[in-house]
């Protein structure tokens, strides 16, 4: 090999093809696949490292409270609303007419709280339905990425991956 072609691939100048030294050659490779294996571990430490703090991150994020409470109180509220329109309509029916149109204007705007605090609960249902399925997107994926990051592969040489590419088998050579 040419000087020149040594610098280029920062090969050691007895590695050429011509040399009688096939230790060195082997010495060096060895030290390659050394230095990739510290590499991949380095690398699972610093994922390891990532997945400790998005632990630490979910432990100390508190936890939802009281969504139960929160729809009793809803339908408290929607049952108090539409009770007052009851009674605001039937107040207003009994009334004289200059002034039942306040009366069931105000019986309109408690009708309007009513479907308010039901529509704040339904969506807030659906909203837990919604994270709940991106979570489960979220998990999904986070599988998937694992059994590609976990993969095996095989060495092959160019003349065996020829071989495969053109189907051929050891019978037919």
């Amino acid at each position: 090999m040419t000087k020149k072609l040594e610098q280029l691939f920062d090969l050691p100048a007895d590695l050429g093809p011509g040399s009688s030294d096939s230790s060195v050659k082997v010495l060096h490779d060895t030290e390659v696949s050394l230095q990739a294996k510290q590499e991949i571990q380095e690398q699972r430490n610093i994922i390891a490292q990532v997945d400790d703090a998005i632990d630490k991150i979910d432990i100390a994020l508190p936890t939802v409270r009281d969504l139960e409470a929160s729809d009793q109180e809803m339908d408290e509220l929607a049952s108090n609303a539409s009770k007052s329109f009851d009674d605001l309509m039937d107040l207003g029916m009994n009334v004289d007419s200059r002034w039942a149109s306040d009366i069931f204007s105000v019986a309109s705007t408690m009708l309007g709280h009513a479907i308010t605090a039901k529509t704040a609960k339904l969506n807030k249902k659906l909203k837990m339905v919604d994270l709940q399925l991106k979570k489960a997107n979220l998990d999904a994926k986070q599988v998937n990425n694992e059994d590609i990051a976990t993969g095996t592969g095989v060495v092959l040489d160019r003349n065996a991956l020829l071989d495969r590419l053109l189907g051929k088998t050891n019978e037919e050579k």
